[in-house]
């Protein structure tokens, strides 16, 4: 199978999954903010691995339990709304890249110096 339709298929599978999350799964231990981010599907179309990323560190352990708990519920579902020969089984992954942004932006900010106010205006006198 091409590259191409992978990558289209792993984008697929993201879609449906955070929609399925939304909607169809009413666990408490969802709340908060998270967001899946991508899936990768093996070329064999097996196993999906997919990235969830959840920005407040507190929840973090609970919707991972949730998702993990729910990975059968969540396959079904996808079974229903995509015709593939095979449905992955789903192992859910907790993305850190956003939280890992976010840290090093704020390093960043820290670190940059201060322009002194007189020197950030330009002397338009000529």
């Amino acid at each position: 199978m091409s590259k191409f339709r992978i990558d289209m298929i792993s984008e697929e599978v993201r879609r449906e999954i955070d929609q399925i999350i939304r909607e169809d799964m009413h666990d408490p231990r969802l709340g908060g903010t998270w967001c899946v981010t991508r899936a990768e599907v093996t070329r064999d179309l097996r196993y999906a691995k997919v990235y969830v990323s959840i920005l407040e560190d507190d929840k973090a352990e609970g919707v991972m339990a949730a998702l993990k708990s729910g990975a059968g519920f969540i396959r079904r579902e996808l079974t229903h709304r995509m015709s593939l020969r095979y449905t992955p089984e789903l192992l859910f992954t907790q993305d850190k890249n956003i939280a890992y942004g976010v840290h090093v932006a704020s390093l960043l900010r820290d670190i940059s110096p201060a322009a002194p106010d007189n020197e950030s205006e330009p002397n338009n006198d000529v």
